[in-house]
């Protein structure tokens, strides 16, 4: 049983309305010992998003740490953020992040030349496999740019996204991007996410695929998150009892969680 989730949102990101409290309840019903607050902070988003994703990190760090000596005891809370990462703003994000305790901090990959793939217009004049190409070089852009992070998140979380996706995705027609992304990220020490979020979204699978996360342990990789990406709190630990099955499958024993922004292990 995955007991640890490590992608959280509350009403302090500009996506969400949830009081933290609401969260962290249903982590308890869930049967969650672990969890993980990781708020959005993303500068220069796309124009257009109705959306603000500019963290106000010590309102959200001060209701955290209210929160957290309330349940002490009940379950473990985390203090993370997940960053929108873009090469121009690689030094923001690394004063960012100095400026505050975090515990983890989630990379992520949400604007594509300055859009949003969210958004039809991204997809605008490409291709499905345009826009898969645009989004895997984006992230070997980022991790050339930026390191202050300790696993990438959603890595292929694009596919919710767009038109006439398959039912089933098959990236061997990516594996140069991908094998690439994953040794980078090995190289440096550091680690996925396996986020549930498409499940959410009616994918079959995660985010990565499950081909990716058997690649990913094929090249030596270890470091493993698991995160609901929940912004609301009927989905915390949401198809969580999906992945035992699908790290075994890929060569997996084991997941992670970070203390002090160090990984440790725990069994499956």
């Amino acid at each position: 049983m995955i007991q640890a989730d490590y992608h959280l949102h509350s009403c302090h990101s500009g996506d969400s309305t949830t009081p933290m409290e609401e969260s962290i309840k249903a982590g308890v019903a869930a049967g969650l010992t672990v969890m993980c607050f990781t708020e959005h902070m993303d500068y220069d988003f796309d124009p257009d998003c109705p959306d603000n994703f500019i963290l106000n990190a010590k309102a959200y760090h001060q209701d955290f740490l209210h929160w957290k000596e309330k349940y002490q005891g009940q379950l473990a809370l985390h203090f993370g953020v997940e960053l929108g990462l873009q090469p121009h703003i690689a030094d923001k994000n690394n004063s960012f992040v100095e400026s505050f305790p975090f515990e983890f901090v989630i990379g992520s990959s949400h604007i594509i030349d300055g859009m949003d793939p969210y958004y039809p217009k991204f997809q605008e004049g490409k291709t499905y496999d345009e826009c898969l190409r645009k989004y895997f070089d984006s992230i070997i852009n980022n991790i050339k740019t930026f390191d202050n992070f300790d696993v990438y998140g959603h890595m292929d979380y694009i596919v919710r996204y767009l038109n006439h996706r398959p039912a089933n995705y098959d990236f061997k027609d990516y594996q140069d991007y991908i094998d690439t992304i994953l040794k980078m990220l090995i190289e440096s020490g550091k680690g996925i996410e396996v986020n549930t979020g498409g499940f959410k979204a009616g994918l079959v699978h995660p985010n990565p695929h499950e081909s990716i996360l058997k690649r990913y342990r094929e090249l030596g990789g270890e470091i493993l998150t698991i995160g609901s990406d929940a912004h609301t709190p009927e989905y915390v630990a949401y198809g969580f009892n999906k992945i035992p099955s699908i790290l075994s499958e890929a060569g997996f024993s084991y997941y992670t969680v970070f203390k002090e922004r160090k990984p440790v292990f725990l069994p499956l």
